[in-house]
């Protein structure tokens, strides 16, 4: 096996998963002045009445409305992108900073050149944006996005007590619904990683990965003066850091099939760090990786509308400690994953992407996806896991529950729980070197789609790996402690691991249940009833106190 995970360890039966240890994550001190402390702002000739942002340069200073600040295209814009450094304090009375326009931060560079004549060869060397802890950062419609352009970076460091939120102006205003979407677009980062749809030459894992020739895919949202770039052969770029950082009612379709999501990690390196980040009722997915290497640390997605966690183009970074719940009416996958970008099957290009280890290899430990099993969603029906296009995806210690409503599309085996496909995909599952799913538990009428995995059928494939099938049938409350059929969930509200994780009759059928009892890691998924909760205190939309309505299965 050329990769090692020391988080994954076999199952030696189905009723006995074993569980691996949870890693924490980087911790990379960023070279800006922590000035987080500095609550107030003096402008030009030493007026302090107006604590609006200003552009130091240009003299260009947000208008105070109220408890807010507002500021214009004349401020910043898609076509008058951020040159210099900004730093955006927390506003009194909980006022926000209100964009009328997108915020780029930093200049897009479509060449070598250009990046060149810039002086940018990687993150920092360009224009950084800070936001102390506790702002609100807030757009008036959806036609604003942000963007973090290639060499600039972002440091937003919340805190529990005091996290840092991008929303919409109508969030602010208290006149969106708790599901709304597409108020704004999104936050889209770009970074100087992998991605393969890239020419290298080399192989990564060897060290030995060079370009070709210049790197740089357009970004979504990419239209006109809104273009930006990613793109590179840095996986160990640093955008900056988001931490305990919430992202509320994003997403716009630009064009067909050009949809913003919650944030893009565009070809983001390992040297960013990302700690504590929501996705919020978004249009489109809640996080997707067009390659890089970014690792993530305690994730939230609620009410995501298309794939909570979306990977593609090489993605080779870590997820750890994930917690996913759908919309009782809407929500697609919770995750969606290719291994190249622009796949074509059949194509010797495949084989070269993989030959260079540049296919997304993304490694998550501890998620917990409660999936609606509905049919008419958004984008697609609910459903758990898809993996495919050449990905090689090692996922430990997690679950899926689908099992709070009946399957609407029993038929069809829309709603499925786990689905693997692609030749190179199944064939490496086959292999078992570089895909490991394990230690997993599926709990969905529709359990697999695609496979099969050498000359098993899928589902026995995954059970032989060390993971174990729910059987159940129609509308199953996973919470019930007297219903020894499911009990997966506890704690209030019932989105934790419960005491004693039992699952009724095996795949086989077999009428005896089978208890799971993790070794080393107490619990599987996100969170355990009886640990600490780290999305207490942070998150929106969970917890009474911080929520516009209850969870729908609660």
């Amino acid at each position: 096996m050329k990769r090692v995970n020391n988080k994954l360890l076999l199952a030696a039966t189905i009723a006995a998963l074993l569980a691996g240890c949870d890693s924490g994550g980087i911790d990379i001190e960023p070279t800006t002045v922590d000035n987080s402390t500095d609550n107030s702002v003096t402008n030009p000739g030493g007026d302090t009445t107006n604590s609006c942002a200003t552009i130091e340069s240009t003299g260009v200073q947000g208008t105070p409305e109220g408890a807010n600040c507002r500021y214009g295209t004349d401020f910043v814009s898609s076509s008058n992108p951020l040159t210099e450094d900004l730093y955006l304090p927390a506003l009194p009375n909980d006022g926000a900073h209100i964009f009328d326009g997108s915020l780029f931060v930093g200049e897009s560079y479509g060449s070598n050149a250009e990046l060149q004549t810039a002086g940018i060869a990687q993150g920092g060397d360009a224009v950084k944006l800070e936001v102390q802890a506790g702002a609100t950062i807030a757009f008036k419609d959806s036609s604003a996005f942000m963007v973090i352009n290639r060499g600039s970076q972002i440091f937003a460091r919340g805190t529990e007590s005091a996290p840092i939120t991008f929303t919409s102006e109508t969030d602010v205003r208290g006149t969106v619904a708790a599901e709304d979407v597409s108020q704004w677009g999104g936050m889209v980062i770009n970074g100087f990683g992998v991605t393969n749809k890239c020419a290298y030459t080399g192989n990564l894992d060897a060290g030995t990965l060079a370009l070709s020739g210049e790197c740089h895919v357009a970004a979504e949202g990419s239209t006109d003066d809104e273009a930006s770039y990613y793109g590179g052969d840095n996986n160990a770029d640093s955008s900056g850091e988001l931490t305990f950082v919430r992202v509320k009612h994003t997403g716009a379709q630009v064009a067909a099939g050009d949809e913003l999501n919650g944030v893009a990690f565009d070809a983001v390196g390992s040297g960013t760090i990302v700690r504590n980040l929501q996705a919020y009722s978004t249009y489109d997915d809640g996080i997707e990786f067009f390659g890089g290497a970014v690792n993530i640390e305690n994730y939230v997605a609620l009410y995501v509308r298309d794939d909570s966690i979306d990977i593609d183009e090489g993605y080779r970074g870590t997820i750890t400690n994930a917690l996913v719940i759908q919309s009782e009416a809407d929500g697609n996958h919770c995750i969606e994953s290719d291994g190249i970008g622009s796949y074509a099957a059949g194509e010797a290009r495949n084989a070269d992407i993989i030959g260079q280890d540049i296919n997304s290899r993304p490694v998550i430990d501890g998620l917990t996806c409660i999936v609606s099993a509905q049919a008419a969603g958004t984008h697609d029906p609910g459903a758990g896991w898809r993996f495919r296009e050449g990905i090689y995806p090692m996922i430990t210690n997690s679950m899926i529950v689908a099992s709070f409503s009946a399957d609407e599309n029993g038929a069809e085996g829309s709603n499925y729980c786990l689905r693997v496909e692609s030749d190179e995909t199944l064939a490496e599952a086959e292999a078992g070197t570089e895909v490991a799913i394990t230690s997993n538990i599926f709990a969905c009428e529709d359990k697999t789609k695609g496979g099969p995995v050498g000359a098993d059928d899928l589902e026995t494939w995954a059970v032989n790996s060390g993971n174990q099938f729910a059987a159940i049938s129609g509308a199953v409350d996973p919470t019930q402690n007297a219903d020894t059929n499911l009990v997966l969930l506890a704690g209030t509200p019932a989105m934790y691991t419960a005491d004693a994780l039992v699952v009724g009759s095996d795949v086989d059928g077999n009428p005896a249940p089978a208890t799971v009892t993790p070794v080393e890691r107490a619990y599987l998924g996100a969170l355990d009833v009886n640990g600490t909760d780290w999305t207490r205190g942070w998150t929106y939309g969970l917890h009474e106190g911080s929520r516009a309505q209850p969870l729908w299965f609660e």
